[in-house]
């Protein structure tokens, strides 16, 4: 399911890299109910491309501030220098290489025997380009690419982007006269299909090269999409091509950051989504993707699977997983064990894309109950699968579980519930505002 990892984990700008018969996640590292992005340190998950549902935490991996269990592996950090949106490599001398971007401090480099690391500093970033093109040595949100030939090639960017030649003997100094601005552009140009707005660069490099093309799947100025653009060489001239997601389709939107892997055969786009009403506490997605023969990617919608091909009605689905959330509905983490969606009010829309209820031709009618914690408010919520109404479930002030029968539906569909109220006339007035429920869990039942 969506998110792939622990629902407790929070790894935003997902960088899936496959080495060897596993996936790597690299990413930066939220926590819940946090008021900023990111923290101090790095953590790398991975799983078997065989199984991409097994995944397994390798621990931290590099850290700009000393906690219990490590010193810092950086000497020049301050109380800002909170780590954002890595990359690792594999570099020719077939060991692993960490690009690390420290929060308004220099970036740098660091290397690992093994990919799940941990990494250990080699050295910030040798340059000679000047520091307001790569803002000062902080090289924000590096992407790495080591070529076919063994070049290696860095591209960064916060509103205008930049891309370089590394030395690929040492893997953090940049080749002087390499340098390339705005590779994808800050303004419209006809040149390239670069024409709209939303085509535009905003942040988030990730380079690929897919059958013999090169790949930027980045964050354009609609910075809830990743957006992508191609080139027959890793230094462009780039064409737009469009975008794969848009995390903020009936759902709260925020930045977006992440990039594409095959694994097992299947291509698959990792993004992440808000939680706790806020663009922060960001938790990592994963859909399904198509690369077709012309190397365009057909957008893809946000939905509830992750790797799956549909979830189960019939088990306990946890209520945070939903990947539409129309209203003031958010999710939010209570405590380690208990998460859920609150801030329910009138008119609001919850769903789930998508069950798969079957193939029973012979029942009527299902059962449907919800796990809900009550707010001392009366409400309905109608359930649909689709665009079809199916039942009705009456909640009332109290905790507890609430139960519905709905019509029996057969196969694939979306399942979403409509929130209602029946107060009126002046006293309603008293309740539009209100908080009418909080939803923890939901099944059918035959």
């Amino acid at each position: 399911m969506n998110p792939y990892l622990p629902r407790w984990e929070y790894i935003p700008d997902g960088e899936p890299r496959v080495f060897g018969d596993r996936i790597y996640i690299y990413g930066s590292h939220d926590s819940a109910g946090a008021d900023e992005f990111c923290d101090y340190v790095l953590k790398c998950w991975s799983a078997p491309v065989s199984d991409p549902t097994k995944w397994v935490c390798h621990g931290d991996i590099f850290h700009t501030h000393s906690d219990r269990d490590h010193p810092s592996d950086i000497d020049w950090g301050t109380e800002e220098s909170r780590l954002f949106a890595p990359d690792v490599v594999c570099g020719k001398d077939g060991k692993y290489y960490l690009y690390a971007y420290i929060a308004n401090s220099k970036g740098c480099v660091a290397v690992s025997d093994r990919p799940e690391g941990p990494f250990t500093l080699v050295s910030k970033y040798k340059y000679t380009i000047p520091d307001e093109i790569c803002c000062g040595g902080i090289f924000i949100d590096p992407g790495v690419l080591v070529d076919d030939d063994g070049r290696t090639y860095i591209y960064c960017g916060y509103l205008k982007s930049f891309l370089a030649e590394l030395n690929s003997d040492n893997m953090y100094e940049v080749l002087d006269n390499t340098c390339i601005e705005d590779f994808i552009p800050k303004e419209t140009t006809e040149k390239g299909n670069f024409s709209e707005e939303d085509s535009l660069f905003f942040e988030a490099c990730s380079p690929r090269k897919i059958n013999g093309t090169y790949y930027m799947i980045y964050s354009p100025k609609h910075c809830s999409r990743l957006a992508y653009a191609t080139s027959d060489s890793p230094t462009g001239p780039f064409t737009y091509r469009g975008y794969i997601i848009d995390s903020g389709v009936d759902y709260p939107g925020g930045n977006d950051h992440g990039s594409v892997a095959c694994i097992n055969g299947q291509w698959y786009v990792f993004y992440h989504r808000m939680t706790n009403g806020t663009i922060m506490s960001r938790r990592g997605c994963v859909e399904k993707i198509e690369i077709l023969p012309d190397g365009t990617i057909p957008p893809v919608e946000p939905t509830s699977l992750g790797f799956a091909d549909s979830l189960n009605p019939y088990e306990i689905t946890p209520a945070d997983i939903a990947c539409v959330l129309k209203g003031r509905a958010f999710i939010t983490e209570k405590n380690l064990f208990e998460r859920v969606i609150m801030n329910i009010h009138d008119g609001d829309v919850i769903g789930y894309k998508y069950f798969d209820f079957g193939e029973d031709f012979s029942s009527k009618t299902i059962e449907f109950a919800a796990k809900i914690n009550g707010t001392g408010c009366n409400c309905h919520m109608h359930i649909f699968a689709d665009d079809e109404e199916i039942g009705v479930c009456d909640i009332g002030q109290g905790s507890g579980i609430v139960k519905t029968i709905v019509k029996a539906v057969t196969g694939r569909h979306a399942v979403y519930f409509k929130i209602s109220t029946d107060y009126h006339g002046w006293t309603a007035d008293y309740f539009k505002n209100r908080s009418l429920f909080e939803m923890i869990e939901f099944v059918f039942m035959k």
